[in-house]
């Protein structure tokens, strides 16, 4: 990428955000740089639209954002939602079923719009620092006693292995869902087609975006897709290895400013990269 790009898609957790989930001072510099270089800053995450728009305000952004890995797309400034695409719950209790019946202790919760929902036993192990309740949630209940549509499932892993854990719904799920990593101990289940990726690319199209005009910043295996698609992809050194592998470049960790220093050289249109990353290293 020789010139500034005209599209930012960042992911928040484990990429903009430091391991405390704060933002830094500089990377908050980079970004009002960058939109002032008339780069269209867009948050890509997992997060429900709930947290985004307090760290959108936070951050200044507008616009709209991609939440809960591509199922909804949240108008920071009306503070709505204007596309959902829910996953159907009769796929969720499929994937429920099964999973009780190969991971011992595994849990679950789900986001409806702008609403989380969550079993007792969910509840029973929170971590209450990190990930406390959010207000307004639905009263507890077990997942296969909830009959509306997800705008998406998680499963929440304890002592099993995500990945074996992830094959094993992408098995139940075949074609009739989208199963990503979004976390260190989470696999989420999406309607058919939702992902990070095609958020962004119905977003670039929308705005007369080409891909070469796109830089992608992620972390995990929900951010492959953006990461391949981008005209430049950055994973965070502190990456999964599924988006390491995905990105054009490495650069510093979340906790180093990562983003920032990709962000303040392509603004400055400086095309020299900071640390390269080959595919498949």
């Amino acid at each position: 990428m020789t010139r500034a790009p005209r599209l930012a898609a960042i992911d928040l957790d484990g990429t903009l955000l430091r391991s405390d989930g704060t933002v830094s001072d500089r990377s908050r510099a980079a970004l009002a740089a960058a939109r002032d270089a008339g780069v269209d800053v867009v948050l890509v995450t997992a997060r429900s639209p709930r947290s985004v728009r307090e760290i959108a305000a936070d951050l200044g952004l507008t616009g709209l954002a991609l939440c809960a890995n591509g199922a909804t797309v949240f108008d920071l400034d009306a503070g709505a939602i204007v596309h959902h695409f829910p996953l159907s719950v009769d796929v969720a209790h499929r994937v429920v079923r099964g999973l009780r019946q190969q991971v011992p202790g595994i849990s679950f919760a789900w986001e409806l719009e702008l609403r989380f929902g969550s079993e007792p036993a969910y509840e029973e192990r929170r971590d209450n620092d990190r990930w406390p309740r959010p207000e307004g949630s639905f009263p507890p209940c077990d997942a296969l006693a909830w009959h509306e549509p997800m705008t998406k499932l998680l499963a929440r892993i304890y002592d099993a292995d995500l990945d074996s854990v992830l094959a094993a719904t992408r098995a139940l799920c075949g074609d009739e869902a989208e199963v990503t990593i979004a976390g260190a101990v989470f696999v989420e289940v999406m309607a058919p087609g939702v992902s990070k990726e095609a958020a962004l690319i119905a977003l670039a199209e929308e705005r007369g975006v080409g891909r070469s005009e796109v830089v992608a910043f992620g972390d995990q295996l929900a951010d492959v897709g953006m990461l391949r698609w981008a005209g430049l992809g950055v994973a965070t050194a502190n990456a999964s290895p599924f988006a390491l592998e995905a990105a054009d470049e490495v650069t510093a960790s979340n906790d180093e400013d990562g983003v920032a220093l990709v962000l303040e050289r392509l603004a400055a249109r400086d095309a020299q990269p900071i640390r390269s990353a080959s595919v498949g290293a």
